[in-house]
């Protein structure tokens, strides 16, 4: 893997999807999760349907779908929920809730009812009710901000907890600026959604057509707005860089844009044009796009850091004094996760699974259509997924932690593992010779968090790079 290019991919999971196959026999979900620790889980659960298949997009979801499809789908993913819990604990308990996809509020305000109350009975996090999601965890005397068009925002000093759900389950969903609408957002609001990501990608039109999400600047600036009355305490915008005919001026007009709405949180994308995208049927590739890239994203670097903005990974900045989650303590390194829906995955210490992956908009259908027409009997199994040995959680340990600024704890590894991480990547020390990585071993320097989509593919392991290459796009 070449280090050279700072533009590998994103290893937001590992080992990634493509490297599932089909398990034979599929082992019951009861015997899978039976020795896990059950204590404090992440749920999450996944909707693939979307308004639109943004050009970029390689993620498991269907645009448009017929109404009865959604109804269906609904339906399933109560039978599924109904299988899942039965496998778990008696006394099973999330730390941490997400709605994702594809776009959730794509469903409307009584779908995401019914969408809430199967959230409810399987993760256990009680409905509130709209005030119990407050408009600022300030204490008093410290002032509010406000939003572009005069409507207060939450602002908090650095440590002030955010509130959560009854349960005590910060709960995040993803949104879109053509559905974030008030009677959507009214739901989230009521059942204690923490956060909410909304992708804006960018605040000038021709550029978000260049990167295949046609959307108007007013719709966008609409969903914000409803965003903010709807009082949900973490705003989190998506923008991306590195986008056709984007400029240095350019590119600080989005930053700025969407400094002005005071978003708790800022996640920043590259651009990747990938196989059976809409991007990826057209000629794109640029001999100066990776130096571009990188020029972009350091100039976001500086800005949000001077607009008091902290860097906890290559791609998430938090507002400094934005509130922190206020809930049961997740480790990502070591806890679980229960996955629901046609899309998604659930992690257990030895065990990634999930069901079929496909992003071309056929495959994508077909397997949708499958997963429609099971027998509740089958979501008690585990369809896909990947065994991780000895070796293989030591490195998901290890990616975890080296890609977020905090970086590795070694006396957590060693006290999990029973070794020590330098020892078992010896190969970490050519990161500390780039100048990427700091002498212990534990943190990446400013250089080689820039470089986190060069590191993390470079660090995957050689069987699980061979099963991604084996994987035929579909």
């Amino acid at each position: 893997m070449n280090l050279d290019s700072p533009y590998q991919g994103y290893l937001y999971a590992y080992p990634h999807k493509t490297a599932y196959r089909r398990l034979d026999p599929r082992p019951l979900l009861r015997d899978v999760w039976a020795a896990e620790p059950q204590t404090s889980l992440f749920g999450y659960v996944h909707l693939p349907f979307c308004e639109m298949r943004c050009g970029f997009c390689n993620l498991f979801t269907r645009a448009n779908p017929p109404d009865e499809q959604v109804t269906a789908y609904l339906a399933q993913l109560r039978r599924q929920a109904a299988a899942v819990r039965d496998s778990l604990d008696a006394s099973v308990s999330f730390s941490r809730l997400a709605i994702g996809g594809g776009t959730p509020t794509y469903l409307t305000a009584p779908e995401l009812e019914q969408l809430f109350s199967i959230v409810t009975d399987t993760f256990g996090a009680a409905a509130a009710s709209p005030s119990a999601v407050p408009l600022s965890a300030s204490p008093p005397g410290v002032p509010l901000s406000v939003s572009p068009s005069g409507v207060a925002l939450s602002a908090s000093p650095s440590g002030v907890a955010l509130s959560a759900s009854p349960s005590g389950v910060p709960l995040s969903v993803e949104t879109s600026p053509a559905t974030a609408t008030p009677d959507r957002l009214a739901v989230l609001a009521a059942h204690g959604t923490t956060r909410i990501s909304i992708g804006v990608q960018s605040f000038l039109d021709a550029e978000a057509r260049a990167a295949g999400r046609p959307q108007h600047l007013t719709e966008v600036m609409a969903a914000l707005q409803a965003i903010r009355d709807a009082r949900i305490p973490v705003l989190n915008i998506d923008l991306i860089y590195g986008i056709d005919g984007q400029t240095v001026e350019t590119w600080q007009h989005s930053l700025d844009e969407a400094l002005r709405w005071q978003p708790e949180e800022l996640y920043l994308y590259p651009l990747y044009v990938r196989p059976l995208t809409g991007l990826g049927r057209r000629a794109h590739a640029r001999a100066d796009w990776d130096r571009q890239r990188l020029d972009l994203y350091r100039q976001a670097v500086e800005v949000l850091t001077a607009a008091g903005y902290v860097r906890h990974s290559m791609r998430q900045f938090r507002r400094a004094d934005a509130p922190v989650p206020d809930g049961p303590d997740y480790c990502c390194q070591d806890d679980g996760m229960v996955g629901l829906g046609c899309g998604a995955r659930s992690y257990t210490t030895d065990l990634h699974y999930s069901f079929d992956y496909a992003v071309a908009v056929p495959e994508v259908r077909a397997v949708l259509t499958d997963y429609l027409s099971r027998p509740a009997d089958d979501f008690r199994y585990a369809e896909f997924g990947f065994h991780l040995d000895a070796i293989e959680q030591r490195r998901r340990w290890l990616l975890k932690s080296l890609l977020r600024a905090e970086g590795v704890d070694p006396t957590a590894y060693r006290e999990r593992f029973g070794t020590d991480h330098t020892g078992d990547f010896p190969q970490l020390i050519e990161l500390v010779d780039r100048g990427w990585l700091n002498e212990p071993r534990t943190v990446l320097t400013p250089a080689g968090l820039d470089r986190s989509d060069a590191i993390g593919p470079w660090l995957v392991s050689g069987e699980v790079r061979e099963a991604m290459g084996a994987y035929i796009p579909r």
